[in-house]
């Protein structure tokens, strides 16, 4: 029996707990089967609509590398080929592109539109970002844990930035789920929802581990075995830049902050980073504000304990481990559920 099949992933409470370790396991094997050239097609002849509202680098390269070894044809088609809801409702373009492909995902900004293709489409949907959820960059995020230390339970991840972010939303809800102790650390006007802080605090009633808000950079920072930060303004976001650079200054990842946590935590970041002044972005707020880098140093960026890299590596056996779990038929022994 597969627990996954025709099953859509549009944020991480879609699936149990249990489901999303087993998603992390699985795109630990495929990673490792990849790495010693085993095939692996469990999705030959299908065919996949990758729907790109917002631009994406890591995103549309996982699931078009991803696609491709499992055998399935993937076709991007970006915001000049799908009218979003402009001259054709979302729910008329999902029930045509339903009836045409296997499955579908789609990277964009609202959640009502993923929810509303996968409502109508008839076929598995999956969210490759949307502005309250980024579920695939989660398998990702904590396959790299795992990898790292073996395990996830007990583990403490510390997230710097926005916290009403789809980064924030998402890190504290499958760090719950999973059993990895969260602390957000940010300004508390920026904190999630009391919603999915609710929600974050029940997983981890269940899980046995805590959940941490708090606007002391240091005390988030204390005990941390991997420290996490994101962009401080996200993608489509209207925002007053100086605002948001006074409010989160005190929480960027540098070397002070992450001396804080009294260990030699893992650096983590979903990328695009500005750390320096690389970017035209990085460079013009950088010059305007007398900054080095934004939400983390290039020092820590470029650091030996920085996995970045690694995540962003991680974002294809991830997408791959979901897509061929909830199209394809792979072996995934029913003790794993258990």
């Amino acid at each position: 029996m597969n627990h996954f099949k025709n099953r859509s992933f549009l944020k991480e409470i879609d699936f149990t707990p249990k489901e999303l370790q087993v998603l992390i396991d699985f795109a630990q094997h495929l990673k490792s089967l990849k790495a010693e050239n085993i095939p692996h097609p469990y999705l030959q002849g299908k065919n996949i609509a990758l729907l790109f509202e917002k631009t994406s680098t890591r995103t549309r390269a996982a699931f078009t590398v991803a696609a491709t070894d499992l055998g399935a044809h993937p076709e991007f088609l970006g915001k000049n080929d799908i009218q979003f809801g402009q001259k054709e409702s979302t729910e008329d373009t999902a029930k045509v592109l339903g009836s045409m492909f296997d499955a579908i995902e789609y990277r964009g900004f609202a959640q009502a539109t993923v929810e509303t293709l996968a409502a109508n489409s008839g076929v598995p949907v999956w969210n490759g970002l949307t502005d309250e959820w980024h579920p695939t960059q989660m398998i990702a995020d904590f396959l790299t844990l795992q990898e790292h230390f073996g395990h996830l339970k007990g583990l403490t991840l510390a997230y710097f930035g926005d916290g009403r972010s789809n980064m924030g939303n998402s890190l504290i809800t499958t760090a719950a789920m999973l059993g990895v102790n969260i602390h957000i650390g940010a300004p508390e006007a920026l904190w999630p929802a009391p919603a999915i802080v609710t929600q974050a605090k029940a997983y981890a009633a269940q899980a046995g581990s805590e959940v941490l808000l708090t606007a002391d950079a240091q005390a988030a920072a204390d005990g941390a075995d991997a420290v996490y930060t994101d962009v401080w303004v996200s993608m489509g976001e209207v925002v007053d830049p100086a605002e948001r650079i006074a409010q989160l200054l005190p929480y960027q990842v540098n070397a002070a902050l992450v001396a804080a946590t009294g260990k030699q935590p893992l650096i983590m970041h979903c990328l695009p980073a500005y750390h320096d002044h690389n970017t035209v972005v990085g460079k013009q707020l950088g010059e305007q504000f007398g900054l080095a880098a934004l939400e983390i140093t290039d020092e820590v960026f470029t650091s030996p304990q920085s996995v970045v890299f690694e995540e962003a590596a991680n974002r294809m056996p991830a997408i791959k481990a979901i897509m061929a779990a909830t199209l394809g038929d792979p072996f995934l022994p029913e003790a794993l559920f258990n």
